[in-house]
């Protein structure tokens, strides 16, 4: 099995020169990171956020090779057509080189709201949705009568080639059905390595009854992690960052963090590879944005040497 490794864009990326951004993204390249990839947000808690589409636009054009991701993005709050087109777009402006993770949101739900979108219906919408998406990639006219969205003879064109893989985000049973049902893969967080195993369990079972027992599953992990020389500052960097952007105490997050050195990190992280994780998005928190790029190349060294 081949793991991918991602890794979260760097938090100074955006304001450092343009030279700058692409010697950042080569070096990422240079410690064996595959890929950058990003949240999506509307209007975050007190206004925050980004828009996941316009940032992998930019970022593919800043390397050659290097593949970009949205994780994840939230598609109950668009429609799908146009989500559509944007993924054929980016498919001719940088491809085989894109992925996009698909949530629910939740996390805010005033987020839903000013989007005009009842938050009971999103998972409903994000459904529907992928379905139609789907069908949307294979170039050919679609038909489709559903809660929320009818379209008559819709198209996209050309075809999708290849199609860009539509990976579900999601802690909740519900995120498991759906990725048995439309996914190429899953992308878990927050969640202990017996957790992963029994997920992916349900993920199998689920797309086998549901005739999708042929998928060639590119399942994931994201977790936040903490490096240093000592565990005790490793621990110092990861909380403080992590209780700034969620505002929440760090305990409430700290058993599904590894936190240490690239080793102990790497060791914690083991098990996740093991139950069939392909693709580990790191969020690494470090002194600096060099030495977590730095910090990143040794976790996946780590990784990849007992990977068989």
């Amino acid at each position: 099995m081949s793991l991918t490794v991602g890794f979260a864009t760097p938090t100074t990326f955006w304001q450092s020169s343009f030279k700058e951004k692409q010697a950042t993204l080569q070096s990422l390249t240079d410690v064996g990171i595959d890929q950058v990839y990003m949240a999506d947000h509307v209007s975050f808690r007190d206004g925050s956020g980004t828009d996941g589409f316009v940032e992998i636009a930019a970022l593919s054009q800043l390397h050659p090779s290097i593949r970009v991701m949205i994780s994840v993005y939230l598609l109950a709050l668009r429609h799908p057509m146009p989500v559509a087109r944007q993924l054929a777009t980016m498919s001719t402006v940088a491809p085989g080189r894109v992925t996009l993770g698909v949530g629910v949101g939740g996390d805010d739900r005033h987020e839903i709201e000013v989007c005009g979108v009842d938050p009971r219906t999103r998972g409903r919408r994000t459904d529907e949705s992928l379905q139609i998406i789907r069908a949307l990639m294979r170039g050919e006219p679609i038909d489709f009568d559903g809660e929320f969205y009818t379209l008559e003879q819709a198209q996209i064109r050309p075809a999708l080639d290849p199609p860009v893989p539509l990976i579900i985000g999601g802690r909740s049973d519900a995120a498991l059905r759906r990725t048995a049902r439309y996914g190429d893969g899953w992308i878990g967080a927050w969640c202990s390595p017996r957790r992963y195993v029994e997920a992916l369990g349900i993920v199998d079972a689920q797309a086998e009854a549901a005739g999708r027992g042929d998928v060639d599953w590119q399942h994931g992990y994201q977790p936040w992690v903490g490096v240093a020389d000592t565990v005790e500052r490793a621990r110092e960097l990861v909380a403080g960052a992590m209780e700034g952007f969620y505002k929440v105490p760090f305990e409430a997050f700290e058993k599904y963090v590894p936190y240490g050195t690239p080793e102990m990190v790497a060791e914690a992280l083991h098990p996740y590879v093991d139950a069939g994780c392909s693709m580990l998005n790191l969020k690494v928190v470090a002194e600096n944005d060099p030495a977590s790029i730095e910090a990143g190349g040794q976790i996946a060294a780590h990784l990849r040497a007992s990977v068989t």
